[in-house]
C-alpha cells in the first residue's frame, strides 16, 4: 500500500443488471484527507459509494481498504473493517430516539466495550451538534430535515471508522442549513478526518475539498486539487454556472 493511502479504488465498474452506471473508474483517498466527488445527477456518483459500502456488489475491479481489496464483501463486514457511511436520505432509524440511533452505531464500534473511548465520541458528536443534545430522547422521525441530517452525520461518526463516506448530504436542505452541514464537514477535515464526499452542489464541495473528481456518464472525466479544479472553464461551465 502507498504511504498514507487509506482507500484506493481500480478500474472499478459496476451497475444494476444490463445498465453500466460506473465504468472502469479509479480514485485513491489519502489519510486525513477530504476527496470530493462531483457530477450530475445519474453520473455514478451514489453507485461508487453504494460499490465501496458493499450494498452493491462490484461487476469488475479492486476496493482497497489499508492494503485490503474489500470487493464484494458484504456490508456489515466492510463497516466492521472502518467504512462508515452517511447515506443518500440520511437512513435514519426514525422509530428510535436520537440516543438510540446513536448507540446502534456503536455496535460496529471494535472497542464497543471501552465505556471512556464511547463516552468521549458521543461527548464530541453533542459538541458538533448541540441541537441533537437537547433532543436526545426525542423519535429521529420528529426531527426536521436538518436535524434528521445531523443525526445521520453523528450515527457515522460514532462507528469511529478509518474513512467517512458521506452521499449528498446537503440534498433537500434550506440554504442556512446547507451553510452549516459544510461548516461541519470542514471542521471534520480540520480534525484530521479522513472522508469521501459525493456532492452535487459542486461550488460548496470544491470549496472544502482537497482533492476532487469529476464523474460524468460513469466515468472520471476530470481530477486534481479541488481549488485548480473551480477554476477549470469546463468545471465553472457545467457545475458553477459561470
Amino acid at each position: 500500500m502507498s504511504e498514507g493511502l487509506v482507500l484506493e479504488i481500480q478500474n472499478l465498474t459496476a451497475g444494476y443488471g444490463s445498465i453500466i452506471a460506473v465504468d472502469c473508474i479509479s480514485l485513491h483517498v489519502r489519510n486525513g484527507e477530504l476527496v470530493a466527488l462531483i457530477g450530475a445527477n445519474g453520473a455514478g456518483k451514489t453507485t461508487t459509494l453504494r460499490s465501496i459500502s458493499g450494498l452493491l456488489k462490484p461487476l469488475r475491479g479492486r476496493i482497497i481498504l489499508e492494503g485490503h481489496d474489500i470487493a464484494g464483501w458484504p456490508a456489515h463486514k466492510i463497516v466492521a473493517r472502518g467504512i462508515a457511511t452517511v447515506p443518500e436520505g440520511r437512513g435514519i432509524f426514525p422509530e428510535l430516539t436520537v440516543m438510540e440511533n446513536l448507540e446502534v452505531a456503536t455496535s460496529a464500534r471494535p472497542d464497543r466495550h471501552i465505556k471512556h473511548a464511547v463516552k468521549r465520541d458521543f461527548d464530541h458528536v453533542f459538541s458538533l451538534f448541540p441541537r441533537l443534545a437537547e433532543r436526545r430522547r426525542q423519535l429521529g422521525g420528529t426531527l426536521s430535515g436538518g436535524e434528521q441530517q445531523m443525526l445521520a452525520v453523528a450515527r457515522a461518526l460514532m462507528i469511529r471508522g478509518k474513512i467517512l463516506l458521506m452521499d449528498e448530504p446537503s440534498m433537500g436542505l434550506a440554504p442556512n442549513l446547507v451553510q452549516e452541514i459544510f461548516s461541519i464537514i470542514r471542521r471534520l477535515r480540520e480534525e484530521g478526518r479522513t472522508i469521501l464526499l459525493v456532492e452535487q452542489n459542486a461550488y460548496q464541495a470544491l470549496t472544502v475539498a482537497d482533492q476532487a473528481y469529476v464523474l460524468e456518464t460513469g466515468r472520471i472525466r476530470l481530477s486534481g486539487p479541488a481549488a485548480q479544479l473551480r477554476d477549470h472553464p469546463h468545471v465553472k461551465a457545467a457545475y458553477l454556472g459561470n
